[in-house]
């Protein structure tokens, strides 16, 4: 484990408050590796189906009257007997089954709302390799999950949209196997996101599960970048990063090749497994939307070999710019919620990404902002390939508890999760610290620290927040949240001519900025597809481009404007919205109806976008 990532593991450890029942049963063990590239390496899928059972009252099964961790219930995966002991009534051997990944609340119509602790097992066979170690790797499951692997507690993780990693090696045993996971969906004031959410609190394991095979000292983390803040020039092209090997002697010897630039070294590690290094790229064609050129980069130290697709740019800000490769450019994009397009439910699979980025593509965007969490790696992986700019977020959202010291402690080990998952996808040019926060000193406090943590954690990305408010006085807004003195970028989302005020005061309406590129992260108004009146009609697809054609009237007025995200891409699901036959539980701003049909909206963005008539690059 990287020293950085070692000391979050031990503030968190140390920070975790037995405040509820479930914090006091996380705070009971340690957490557990992250490994990088995980998608690029040798696996066994444990894809497929699981048994499931689901722990009412709330997990009688999985918490004991203290609030701990019951490793004596469902965990054990014992079954009824005829004579002998009793077993707790329980057996996964005859319970129903749901498909990993995937959320339970799609699944199984008897879960559609439920939320709470729902208990998985899966059968596998395993042959033991002498030297090796075999990790668990959880893609993501929300919200708290904890992990036996037979009947042996491995790990425990708190966040539903990052993967985590828990090893297995001294409890598995040549043959059959079995796993068993427990995974609460139960919101909690001092979780991340907390209890007040605009979207489906879809639960369970979300993401792919695999099991991997390395060797005893192995590469977990690695970063491959092209060295920020230099001059490019043909020929004349540095790259710069480290790569990190677990468990390695000081000394251990790391080789890092890319064949089709030119590039091969030999490195050798610190004492704590840091091979730091710097090398010329005589053959290299940089990053972009218009050439999202990848590299495939090569890895070895020891018996672990690891080979990466990699795209290299440099992004950065100057003045009210940014600045790609050195050019200035202007985002195009939308808002994306992880739901899956016409089908439903989480967006997991390759078709759902496939079919995202094809609304994204005939709509003419260059950018996305996955909103609210960090979204399937898929997602980031299809961003590098097809050349769109990505804006990645951790879920403060709204009701954060930002007064607690041990909340701030699990933010940065999510904003470490974040950060160490994608730090190697060019694609990926913003990171967001939050949405839509209250303005006050302490939050400032939280979210100033956590926007120089990702700065330390990498300083080759500008950082970002979407900002809400403030008050319109006489038409004029003021966009100077405390909180933008800690961004380089500012996002700001506003809904006039929706939820406030009529379209037609968008026309008069002056903000003011500080000296710093804005991107309008979120706008627009709702509408349910197919529903046709006057302009001044909610809820028709008329009315909602009148509103967003007056706030593409006020953007133009904003002279550091260099991107724009409506809200949203396509409807998604969100229990908040309730007015039957409009809403049915969707959230209705998007530009596309849950079944893939397309508003006038749509339309509307697609000319705007290609004619490039909103917002220019400096």
């Amino acid at each position: 484990m990287s020293a950085s990532l070692n000391r979050c593991v031990k503030l968190l450890a140390s920070t975790l408050l037995p405040l509820t029942l479930v914090s006091t049963a996380l705070a009971q063990k340690p957490l557990q590796t992250l490994l990088v590239g995980v998608d690029h390496r040798t696996v066994t899928s444990l894809n497929g189906p699981w048994h499931y059972l689901v722990d009412q009252s709330p997990g009688r099964a999985l918490y004991n009257d203290k609030g701990e961790i019951n490793d004596n219930s469902y965990a054990l995966n014992t079954h009824p007997n005829i004579v002998g002991p009793h077993n707790l009534e329980y057996d996964f051997a005859t319970a129903p089954t749901l498909n990993v990944p995937g959320d339970w609340n799609t699944q199984d119509p008897k879960l559609f709302n439920y939320e709470g602790v729902l208990w998985y097992q899966r059968d596998f066979d395993f042959q033991p390799k002498a030297g090796t170690r075999t990790f668990l790797h959880i893609g993501a499951a929300n919200y708290r999950s904890h992990v036996w692997v037979n009947g042996k507690r491995i790990c425990d993780h708190e966040g539903g949209y990052t993967p985590f990693d828990c090893e297995a090696t001294t409890v598995l045993h040549p043959g059959s196997n079995f796993v068993v996971v427990a995974v609460d969906a139960t919101r909690l004031v001092d979780g991340i996101p907390s209890v007040g959410i605009d979207w489906m609190n879809y639960g369970g394991i979300t993401r792919d599960v695999s099991l991997i095979t390395v060797p005893r000292a192995f590469i977990d983390d690695y970063d491959v970048h092209l060295e920020h803040g230099a001059t490019w020039q043909a020929g004349n092209i540095t790259l710069t990063g480290y790569v990190h090997v677990l468990d390695a002697p000081a000394g251990t010897a790391v080789t890092v090749s890319i064949p089709e630039a030119g590039v091969k070294t030999t490195l050798k590690t610190d004492a704590e497994g840091n091979a730091p290094f710097t090398v010329k790229a005589a053959r290299l064609s940089l990053w972009s939307p218009e050439t999202p050129k990848l590299y495939k980069v090569e890895l070895a130290s020891g018996e672990d070999k690891l080979t990466d697709d990699i795209g290299f740019r440099d992004i950065r800000v100057d003045g009210t710019r940014i600045l790609l490769n050195g050019k200035a450019i202007f985002l195009q994009g939308a808002n994306m919620h992880a739901e899956a397009p016409v089908r439903s439910g989480r967006a997991i699979t390759d078709q759902d990404v496939a079919t995202i980025y094809s609304y994204l593509k005939e709509m003419n965007a260059n950018f996305v902002r996955l909103c609210h969490y960090p979204h399937d790696e898929r997602m980031t992986r299809a961003s590098d390939k097809n050349g769109t700019m990505v804006w990645s977020e951790i879920p403060n959202w709204q009701h954060i508890s930002f007064q607690k010291p041990e909340v701030y402690a699990k933010d940065v080990f999510m904003l470490k999760e974040m950060i160490r998952r994608d730090r190697n996808k060019a694609s990926v040019i913003l990171w967001s610290v939050s949405n839509e926060t209250p303005n006050n000193p302490t939050r400032t406090k939280f979210l100033t620290d956590l926007a120089n943590e990702a700065r330390s954690l990498d300083p080759t990305r500008p950082i970002t927040s979407a900002i809400i408010g403030p008050k319109i006085i006489d038409h004029k807004m003021d966009g100077n949240d405390p909180l933008t003195a800690a961004l380089d970028v500012v996002g700001q989302n506003e809904y006039i001519g929706w939820y406030e005020m009529t379209p037609e005061d968008a026309d008069l309406i002056q903000w003011s900025f500080p000296n710093k590129p804005v991107i309008m992260s979120e706008f627009g108004a709702e509408a349910k597809q197919g529903n046709h009146g006057a302009n001044n009609q909610r809820w028709t697809e008329e009315q909602q481009v009148y509103v967003i054609e007056h706030q593409f009237t006020m953007m133009k007025k904003i002279p550091q404007l260099r991107g724009m995200t409506p809200w949203v891409l396509m409807d998604f699901r969100s229990p908040t919205r309730n007015i039957p036959k409009l809403q049915d539980g969707f959230n209705r701003k998007g530009l596309i109806a849950e079944d893939g049909k397309k508003k006038a909206a749509f339309t509307l963005f697609q000319k705007t976008y290609k004619d490039h008539s909103v917002g220019k690059a400096e």
